[in-house]
C-alpha cells in the first residue's frame, strides 16, 4: 500500500490531471488515502506526481530492502 497526499491544487491544470486525482480517490487538498501498489496506480501517480506526495509505509521499505540485500 502507498500513502498518497494531495498537496497542490489542480486549478489551471488540464482536465486529465483532475480526473486522475479523482480516480485515486482524492476529493480535497491535504487529504491522504492509501492505494494499492499496482502498476496501474503507479502510472497514475507518475502522471500527477507534481500535485502529490507519495510515501511507502515503513514496513514495505524494510521488506524491499531485505530482498535486495545479497551479502
Amino acid at each position: 500500500m502507498l500513502k498518497v497526499t494531495w498537496v497542490r491544487s489542480t486549478i489551471g491544470h488540464k482536465a486529465a490531471a483532475r480526473g486522475t486525482i479523482r480516480a485515486l480517490g482524492l476529493h480535497r487538498l491535504h487529504q491522504t488515502v492509501e492505494v494499492a501498489d499496482t502498476p496501474e496506480n503507479r502510472g497514475m501517480l507518475r502522471r500527477v506526481a507534481f500535485l502529490l506526495e507519495v510515501e511507502e509505509p515503513a514496513s514495505s521499505r524494510s521488506a524491499s530492502a531485505k530482498e535486495g540485500d545479497t551479502k
